[in-house]
């Protein structure tokens, strides 16, 4: 005789939602967050905001996240003026993927 299992889905949605996965959400973006401060580049000596933004980063967590506002979620973030050009370059200035390379190295 085996064990039976039936999956309540309202039970599933409580669990997505509940504090604990929040708190494994926060735990996992702070260690993306760590990465990414880690490797931001601080800029050379001709920088009028040398290390700005290596200091702009941060993360926030909500409950009621995901496309459906359903689900614990939680957000690294940077908020330096040029941050998605560090990111993702520009015509003179290459990509630095700083937060892709961070998620990659840190996510687990």
């Amino acid at each position: 005789m085996g064990a039976r299992f039936k999956m309540s889905t309202k039970g599933v949605g409580e669990l997505l939602r509940s504090t604990m996965v929040e708190a494994e959400m926060k735990r996992r973006a702070a260690v993306i967050e760590g990465v990414a401060v880690a490797t931001s580049p601080t800029g050379g000596s001709g920088d009028p905001h040398p290390g700005q933004y290596r200091a702009s980063w941060g993360v926030r967590s909500t409950r009621r996240g995901g496309r459906r506002r359903d689900r614990a979620t939680a957000t690294v973030y940077n908020t330096a003026p040029y941050a998605r050009f560090v990111e993702y370059g520009t015509e003179r200035v290459r990509a630095r993927h700083v937060l892709l390379r961070a998620a990659r190295a840190g996510g687990g």
